[in-house]
């Protein structure tokens, strides 16, 4: 089979035939259709994420069809459309795992990190980690939402109690959780990077209820803010734009370093968070609720051998919504 292979950290991909995986366990084989391209790839690329399972196939917005079932698989028949998701897999024992906290269990590991992931015509995973995918999206629609959907989700999720919420960089993850927050009838403000007029034009298209500059102040103070951009300096100004009591969320893997800032930008019961990865609890609640909005994801759709393309377009900012790779 055909798959793009990461050999060395800020080196491209490669095109190359590789074996076609074999399904053990309680994994699945499945033909892959369509594979979403996320900033994640891009700090596993960048090595900005520091322990991949090298050589890798990248890749974490997986769908496809099931091709085989291994001996354990129970649900899961050939034939049907799954996604697989970041989350590969967890310990199942610790407390994290014990406590429906499994994006935090220490011996997790990751499709397209330490498991070969989707940039290639067939892969396997974990069944117990995948998820049914709604008929209402096409194949290159469902593919954002396994990581810009679910993540962003868990996310919003932090401040879906708050009416008026910032969204600091309007990505992948941005363009379809605005759309969930404006079904629930909440006011959205995006920040996009000084000068794009483009995202400030799509944040709009999409219900926005104010655009603007990272550096300006919105019109009123907001009850809560979400961070999807990797820029650390984005913390301190996100702070700045929320009121006593407001809470900030951090929904990226990585990010650059956080300058420091005053405490009274955060005195007066502001709170600032993190989220990491997703449980498949995240995947249940999201990819129905998506389906029932319906959320409708922008695409823009590369060849498998083009994604060193498509990685290098996502890092110069060269769309709005997702790229998905067509396999």
């Amino acid at each position: 089979m055909r798959a793009m292979v990461l050999h060395q950290q800020r080196q491209p991909l490669c095109l190359e035939d590789v074996p076609v995986p074999e399904p053990a366990g309680h994994q699945v084989q499945i033909r892959v259709s369509a594979c979403g391209i996320c900033r994640t790839d891009l700090h596993v690329v960048d090595a900005d994420l520091t322990e991949p399972e090298l050589p890798l196939i990248p890749g974490h917005q997986i769908i496809g069809t099931v091709s085989k079932v291994g001996r354990g698989v129970t649900g899961i028949e050939v034939g049907q459309r799954i996604g697989v998701p970041w989350l590969g897999s967890s310990c199942g024992h610790c407390d994290y795992c014990r406590h429906d906290r499994e994006n935090l269990c220490n011996d997790a590991r990751y499709t397209g990190y330490q498991i070969n992931g989707g940039f290639a015509e067939y892969t396997v995973a974990d069944a117990r980690y995948c998820f049914p995918i709604p008929d209402g999206f096409s194949d290159l629609q469902a593919a954002p939402l396994l990581c810009a959907g679910l993540i962003g989700y868990r996310a919003y999720r932090r401040v879906s109690d708050r009416q008026h919420i910032g969204f600091f960089g309007f990505g992948s993850a941005a363009h379809i959780l605005i759309q969930v927050a404006r079904n629930a009838g909440k006011s959205v403000y995006a920040f996009t990077r000084p000068g794009d007029t483009e995202a400030k034009t799509f944040a709009l298209s999409l219900g926005a209820t104010w655009v603007g500059d990272s550096t300006v102040t919105p019109p009123n103070l907001l009850d809560g803010a979400i961070i999807f951009a990797s820029a650390g300096e984005l913390v301190p100004a996100a702070l700045h734009t929320v009121r006593k009591g407001g809470r900030v969320v951090c929904a990226g893997i990585h990010m650059s370093d956080i300058p420091s800032f005053p405490y009274d930008l955060l005195w007066g019961e502001r709170e600032l968070c993190s989220i990491a990865n997703l449980t498949r609890r995240d995947g249940e609640e999201f990819l129905p609720l998506a389906a029932s909005i319906p959320v409708e994801t922008i695409v823009h759709p590369y060849p498998l051998e083009r994604a060193n393309d498509a990685l290098d377009d996502l890092r110069a900012g060269r769309f709005n919504g997702s790229a998905v790779l067509t396999i």
